[in-house]
């Protein structure tokens, strides 16, 4: 295909079929590292389906800027907010809520539970990953919450920062902000930073897949930069490669995480360049783009489902737990997703359509892309 042409098929592509698909990896790797409690090989590396999710979310909301952008001739910071916290706020704080119940009436643990209410105030103001510490062999009640909390503070963060520098400072902003993000935590275990110091976590909690994820939306966005991608990554097979680089880095225990966060960028970025790609008729499959599509519930919800199957039947293992969890966890999700978080979508939806496109004379409109609403 000519480049030029793949280009503007690119930008007036309104959904991306694909990401659905990566979404449902990411949740598996995640379920399943949890059920299996391994700190070693494939199992024990499954937490980094958070940062494929990372890589989907820099990638698709920066392409949405762009977009947006493009097509009114500003970003509303007001309704882009609106939309993540109708999306995000409603089921992120019933589940919260549920913990909370739970944790009074059932956790057993008075360690547990006191370290819980105490952490609280950093899981209800999105702080979790600056102020909740893991320690080695300590259950942390909604530890998971601290990806959410990255998440949502680069939503409070980068729309401001591409308000404010329409061409390349917001860019340069984000290739800084992947510079210190691969270097903070590094400078953390050896030593050389204080993680006592708020301002070091703070600098160690952001994420080098986001970083990359936005990096790659403007280098699509942008014509010269797209040729160059496009003749690296607009291959058929490069998909199927990219995933296989993708399981290689979650197997291999030591593979640098710069490297994993690279091949999980090119992989989100070889599944949106064309339609057509090898990887396409799974990423497609009904089912695979359903618990893509409830990700976030499930994600919200599988610990609840985990601990419900150990109580049911104590004493089994992965091969059992996994099934099972999965099963509750996307049927928990489902019935969510349909009953209770559809009901704010539908206003989210009415946010995203906003104001009418400015003249053409001051902006060539250039469609903005729908998606599943997984964040």
């Amino acid at each position: 295909m000519d480049i030029a042409r793949a280009h503007q098929e690119f930008l007036r592509t309104r959904i991306f079929p694909g990401l659905d698909g990566l979404r449902c990896l990411s949740i598996v790797l995640v379920v399943a590292y949890h059920v299996s409690g391994a700190h070693t090989g494939f199992l024990g590396r499954g937490y980094l389906g958070v940062s494929l999710f990372f890589a989907i979310s820099g990638f698709l909301i920066t392409s949405l800027l762009l977009r947006e952008r493009e097509a009114h001739g500003q970003l509303s910071l007001a309704r882009f907010y609106g939309r993540r916290s109708l999306r995000i706020f409603p089921l992120y704080y019933a589940v919260l809520g549920a913990y909370v119940v739970l944790a009074t009436f059932f956790e057993k643990g008075a360690q547990e539970k006191a370290d819980f209410f105490a952490n609280l105030p950093a899981f209800l103001t999105y702080t979790s990953n600056w102020f909740v510490p893991l320690e080695e062999n300590k259950r942390v009640i909604f530890y998971f919450a601290w990806s959410l909390a990255t998440e949502e503070q680069f939503y409070l963060m980068w729309p401001g920062v591409m308000r404010l520098f329409r061409r390349w400072g917001a860019p340069l902003f984000m290739a800084g902000l992947l510079v210190a993000s691969l270097w903070a935590p590094w400078a953390r275990e050896t030593g050389r930073l204080d993680d006592s110091l708020l301002w070091v976590r703070i600098l160690a909690s952001f994420s080098p897949p986001i970083c990359m994820g936005c990096l790659a939306a403007y280098a699509l966005h942008s014509p010269q930069a797209f040729k160059w991608v496009y003749r690296v990554l607009g291959h058929t097979w490069v998909p199927l490669l990219a995933l296989a680089l993708v399981l290689l880095a979650v197997a291999t225990d030591g593979t640098p995480f710069w490297l994993t966060s690279l091949v999980m960028t090119a992989l989100v970025v070889s599944c949106c360049l064309r339609t057509g790609h090898a990887l396409m008729p799974v990423l497609t499959l009904s089912w695979v783009r359903y618990v893509g599509m409830i990700s976030y519930g499930i994600y919200l919800l599988h610990m609840i489902a985990l601990n419900l199957m150990r109580r049911v039947a104590p004493g089994q293992g992965f091969a059992l737990y996994f099934p099972l969890t999965m099963a509750l966890s996307v049927a928990l999700a489902g019935l969510s997703y349909r009953y209770f978080e559809s009901r704010f979508l539908r206003l989210k939806e009415r946010l995203a359509a906003g104001p009418a496109p400015a003249a053409a004379s001051q902006v060539a409109p250039s469609p903005a892309p729908a998606s599943s609403p997984s964040p």
